[in-house]
């Protein structure tokens, strides 16, 4: 069975700052702010959630079917997913544009500073979803504004169960929106930062939010998560990562687990309990999809 991945490819360029952003950044000149990084790392990785939860997925085991959108410069990234024996079926390229393109700067306490251009990811809304027997579940990750709106309409039309996971997409909604995206979703995924805003704009606790899906998980970094079912939590533990080498695509690759585990039938701490193992690998390894899982099921 398959799992349709809503979401971005892009081009993530990572650049390492050897210093920290706290020191180089004076709070009281903020107003007048103009710093420059020296940035003696650099790498160009694939990137984007849809094309990270996907490869995840599939190391699992699983058969990713990512809907996203390339631009004229994604022939590389079609090869890529080729070459991992990821379906393109629902990838679309478009040839006006760029595909989507991430600048991201880390310190040496793994803050991160992001620079994102959507590109080709502004016109995923045109290819749509519907019901097929082979597709048992899906996911609405950070994606164009129209495609997370109109994608999650459709999986509630064919019946799809699906993931919510706004990630920094979230701001872009207002309460009366998200407040619908819970209301079509199966299930929902936040870290901290965004379960707080999510509550804020729609009026609903943790509690509330999770009575109204099969279940709510909020995840806290190094601290595990929170699994959140008929308004009672459970803390799942971290686990702990051997090296901490770039935190670049963790979050995915906990997708990727989840989705994994969702396909499987597990609960969704047992789900969560495979995220928080696959993502202490990931944070060890170097590249969004350049990790391996070690055995990790």
């Amino acid at each position: 069975m398959s799992a349709v991945i809503c979401g971005s490819f892009a081009f993530d360029t990572i650049m390492t700052f050897e210093g920290r952003f706290s020191e180089q950044i004076l709070p009281d000149q903020l107003h007048i702010l103009n710093v420059s990084f020296l940035v003696p790392a650099l790498r160009r990785d694939f990137g984007g959630c849809a094309g990270n939860i996907a490869y995840g997925l599939k190391l699992l085991g699983g058969e990713p079917l990512p809907m996203a959108t390339v631009g004229s410069d994604g022939a590389d990234y079609l090869q890529r997913l080729e070459s991992l024996g990821i379906s393109t079926e629902f990838v679309r390229q478009v040839d006006d544009t760029y595909t989507a393109q991430a600048m991201i700067m880390t310190d040496r306490d793994n803050n991160q500073i992001t620079a994102f251009h959507p590109g080709a990811m502004m016109q995923a809304h045109i290819t749509k979803i519907a019901a097929r027997s082979d597709i048992k579940l899906g996911i609405i990750s950070p994606d164009g504004r129209d495609a997370m709106l109109q994608h999650a309409e459709q999986f509630k039309a064919a019946g799809i169960p699906f993931v919510f996971d706004p990630g920094q997409g979230l701001p872009m909604f207002d309460g009366k929106e998200l407040a619908h995206f819970v209301a079509q979703s199966t299930w929902v995924t936040v870290n901290d930062y965004e379960g707080k805003m999510l509550s804020e704009r729609i009026g609903w606790s943790s509690a509330e939010i999770s009575r109204r899906v099969k279940g709510l998980v909020v995840t806290l970094g190094a601290e595990g998560c929170e699994v959140w079912i008929d308004g009672e939590k459970t803390v799942v533990p971290p686990v702990k990562a051997k090296e901490v080498v770039d935190p670049t695509g963790c979050g995915d690759a906990w997708r990727g687990a989840l989705l994994h585990g969702l396909e499987q039938g597990w609960s969704l701490v047992r789900c969560a309990e495979l995220g928080n193992k696959i993502g202490a690998l990931k944070i060890a390894q170097r590249g969004p999809q350049n990790y391996t899982l070690e055995s990790a099921k």
